[in-house]
């Protein structure tokens, strides 16, 4: 027997997965200007990055939005 498929597209993925593909497919100059925060514009690391993002549910939930939004271009990107 199987256990239930979840249609969530952040099952099973981890802030830092999250951020390191966007922060790959983005860079953090262009993080700090869909997103600006100063995790992102001011010295920015993914290790900061995690510390604030881990503290501050309203900016997670706009990263894991704007993760979410990512993932069409990503699967497109890939293909080709």
């Amino acid at each position: 027997m199987s256990l239930p498929h979840s249609n969530d597209p952040l099952h099973g993925i981890t802030l830092q997965h999250i951020l390191e593909v966007l922060e790959t497919f983005y860079g953090f100059d262009t993080l700090g200007e869909l997103i600006p925060i100063k995790c992102f514009t001011s010295n920015p690391s993914i290790k900061s990055s995690l510390v604030f993002l881990r503290k501050t549910p309203w900016a997670r939930a706009k990263i894991e939005h704007l993760y979410i939004r990512t993932l069409p271009k990503l699967d497109s990107g890939a293909s080709k």
